[in-house]
């Protein structure tokens, strides 16, 4: 036993390294649906950008603006080429046409799994996610 409550956690926000706060709040919002839910100046050209999902539901993503070059060269590339983040659904035919027409690109056609339906997309910088309503 590790001495922590089972309730009372949960990952409540995620950073995404992004080339620039505006377009990708933007993206993130035109393309997905999401909701911007703070936008706070912090000075210095920093802000505390958060998108979440339409509803609230689900962890937050924290756009953060690469500072220095280092953390420039992860955009896109967060997880070394893997799926990075699973945006779930509950209704995957939907939000797959939505997306499409938004001009999001999917990596592949729809996959029926022994868990769900699925298909890899890229978000406006690269990095891989997954659209996926589980079977219930």
């Amino acid at each position: 036993m590790s001495g922590f409550p089972a309730a009372g956690r949960r990952i409540a926000t995620v950073a995404v390294i992004v080339a620039d706060y505006d377009a990708a709040i933007a993206w993130y919002t035109d393309k997905l649906g999401f909701r911007l839910a703070e936008d706070v100046d912090l000075g210095g050209g920093k802000r505390w950008v958060t998108v979440e999902p339409g509803g609230g539901q689900g962890a937050r993503l924290l756009l953060a603006q690469a500072d220095g070059e280092r953390q420039a060269a992860s955009i896109g590339n967060q997880t070394g080429g893997r799926v990075f983040l699973f945006l779930e659904t509950d209704d995957f035919a939907r939000d797959h046409a939505a997306m499409l027409e938004k001009g999001v690109e999917f990596r592949e056609a729809p996959r029926h799994e022994a868990y769900g339906s699925v298909a890899v997309f890229v978000d406006l910088h690269g990095n891989l996610w997954d659209l996926i309503e589980r079977k219930r």
